[in-house]
């Protein structure tokens, strides 16, 4: 059963989304909460393993309340549920370490899928913003947010591990790099997780990330001369 902490400061959309995500049968919403604050006070208590945040909530903001729970209980995985389709947001959010960000108007079959993709370990971002995502990797790429990783382990990657480092760093999906690559969903996502031991990485975000500042597709272009 995937523990659920609902965090939005609509009381409309908080008793919608518990009433879906009730009725189904691998999810339970352990609590609400109507603020940043409210979310902090109840994750002690109700130890969540998946939070839905809203962006915009009062005394404390979805950004800011996800940076103080990725440091003090990083197990938890953050799903970022918006209407704002805001570049700042999204750099923040994944700065900090949220497994994913969807807008509002999904479906809740696709709020379902989301909620089980993060509590797996894996991301979950919204196709219609994906590129945004990428252009956002990029830039804190090019910022202060550094991605550090040993000589020593980039030299241990295979040409395949490359392969699939390169579509990360594009934004692509498990599914789309699995096409793209030949590939079973299942072995994609095998990859990806030898990949992050190997490099020690936290997750796909940082991966994605570190993609960009290595250029990783000149490094796979150099393997395949």
């Amino acid at each position: 059963m995937i523990k659920v902490l609902i965090a939005d400061d609509q009381e409309l959309i908080r008793q919608s989304l518990q009433i879906v995500l009730n009725s189904k049968a691998d999810i339970e919403v352990c609590d609400v909460a109507a603020d940043g604050q409210d979310v902090i006070r109840s994750i002690r208590k109700e130890k969540p393993d998946v939070i839905l945040m809203d962006i915009r909530m009062p005394k404390m903001d979805g950004v800011q309340c996800t940076k103080i729970i990725k440091e003090n209980y990083p197990q938890i995985k953050i799903i970022i549920l918006t209407t704002f389709d805001d570049d700042e947001y999204v750099y923040n959010a994944l700065k900090f370490g949220a497994s994913g960000y969807l807008l509002k108007g999904v479906s809740m079959d696709e709020l379902e899928n989301a909620i089980k993709t993060v509590y797996s370990g894996r991301a979950m971002i919204n196709p219609d913003i994906a590129t945004k995502v990428f252009k956002l990797f990029s830039q804190m790429a090019q910022a202060d947010y550094s991605i550090t990783v040993g000589n020593k382990a980039a030299e241990e990657l295979t040409k395949t591990e490359w392969k699939i480092i390169v579509q990360v760093g594009k934004g692509a999906s498990n599914k789309e790099i699995a096409e793209i690559l030949g590939l079973s969903d299942g072995t994609v996502r095998n990859y990806l997780s030898t990949i992050l031991n190997k490099l020690d990485l936290r997750d796909r975000t940082q991966l994605a990330i570190w993609a960009v500042q290595t250029n990783a597709a000149g490094k796979l272009a150099e393997l395949e001369e």
